[in-house]
C-alpha cells in the first residue's frame, strides 16, 4: 500500500477547566489516514469532536497533542491547499454567483488572464447546474443554489484536500438529494480528496469510499473505518437495491445506536488497544474485523 496522502496521528484536543480543574478532553488518540482522491465521511454523535477535527485539518484550530501530515508536510495554519465548505455557504453578498467564484480563482492563480479565470469559473458553475444564474446575487438564490455556488467555488480552486462540514444539513430532503448527486459528478471529474462530516447514514453510503465511526465523547476516538463496498457510479434511486446496501446501513446504524456508547468506556481511557488505530470493517464481505495499519446513519 502506498503512503497515505493525509495522516492523522494520535490527535487530541483538550480544553482547560475553570479554576484549575481537570481539562475537558473532547477526543484523544485519534488516528486515521486518507489516500489521494479518496472520499471519506466521518460520523459520530454530537460532542465527539468531528468539527474540531475538521478545523484542525483546515489549520483553523490547533491540536493539544498529535500531528497531521498532508502530502508529506505537517499541517500548520490555513493554506490554499485546503478548501472548506461549511453548512453556511459564506458567499460574498455583494457579488454575483459567478463573481464569487471568480474572486476565489483570482486569489488562487493571480497570474492567470481574465479570460482564463472567467472560463474556469464558468465551467465549475455549470458543473453544479447553475448555468443561467451567473449574474444572480446570493439574496436572489435559493438556499440550495447558494450552497451549489459554495461547492463550485471550493472545487474551482482545486485544493489538495476539500473539507466539508455538514454542507447539506440546512437543506430540505429533495434539494439535498439533488446536490448530493451533483457533488458526486463534480468529485468524479476532479478526483479531489474529500473529508466530510455528516449525520446522515444514507448520505455517507451514497458519497463515501469509507466511513469513519467515532465513539461518544468526551475522550472520543475513531473506532472503526468502514469500507463502502458498493460500485460506482452510485445513484440514490438505485443504490438501495444493491445487495450490500442494507448490510452496511445496519452496521452503521447499530454502531450509532448502541456500540458508540459501549465502546466509549472500553476504548477511550481504560482499555486502549491497537495503538489507537481504528478497526477496518467491510460489512458487505467480511464480518471479521482487524486493526487498521493507518486510519479506514440514521441521523445521530
Amino acid at each position: 500500500m502506498t503512503d497515505a496522502f493525509l495522516k492523522v496521528e494520535n490527535l487530541a484536543r483538550r480544553y482547560p477547566a475553570p479554576k484549575g480543574g481537570e481539562p475537558l478532553t473532547v477526543f484523544e488518540q485519534v488516528n486515521f489516514s486518507l489516500q489521494k482522491g479518496e472520499f471519506v465521511c466521518i460520523i459520530g454523535h454530537s460532542g465527539c469532536g468531528k468539527s474540531t477535527i475538521l478545523n484542525i485539518l483546515a489549520g483553523l484550530d490547533e491540536a493539544s497533542e498529535g500531528v497531521v501530515i498532508m502530502d508529506g508536510r505537517e499541517v500548520a495554519g490555513p493554506s490554499r491547499d485546503r478548501g472548506v465548505i461549511f453548512q453556511n455557504h459564506s458567499l460574498l453578498p455583494w457579488k454575483s454567483a459567478l463573481k464569487n467564484i471568480i474572486f476565489a480563482v483570482q486569489a488562487r492563480w493571480p497570474e492567470w488572464s481574465k479570460a482564463r479565470v472567467l472560463e474556469h469559473s464558468q465551467r465549475y458553475l455549470e458543473l453544479v447546474g447553475l448555468k443561467g444564474a451567473e449574474n444572480h446575487r446570493p439574496a436572489q438564490l435559493s438556499g440550495g443554489m447558494r450552497q451549489r455556488v459554495g461547492i463550485a467555488r471550493a472545487f474551482a480552486i482545486q485544493p489538495k484536500l476539500l473539507l466539508m462540514d455538514e454542507p447539506f444539513g440546512a437543506l430540505d430532503a429533495l434539494t439535498r438529494g439533488i446536490i448530493q448527486e451533483e457533488l458526486i459528478q463534480v468529485w468524479e471529474k476532479t478526483h479531489q480528496t474529500v473529508f466530510m462530516i455528516t449525520h446522515d447514514v444514507d448520505e455517507a453510503i451514497l458519497l463515501a469510499d469509507r466511513v469513519l465511526l467515532m465513539t461518544n465523547g468526551p475522550y472520543a476516538r475513531v473506532a472503526e473505518s468502514v469500507l463502502i463496498d458498493i460500485p460506482r457510479p452510485r445513484e440514490r434511486t438505485s443504490i438501495i437495491h444493491d445487495p450490500a446496501y442494507y448490510t452496511i446501513r445496519n452496521h452503521l446504524v447499530e454502531f450509532l445506536v448502541r456500540r458508540s456508547k459501549e465502546l466509549a468506556g472500553k476504548l477511550n481511557r481504560e482499555d486502549i488497544k491497537n495503538d489507537g488505530q481504528p478497526i477496518e470493517v467491510n460489512p458487505a464481505k467480511a464480518p471479521a474485523a482487524r486493526p487498521a495499519k493507518a486510519g479506514a446513519t440514521e441521523r445521530a
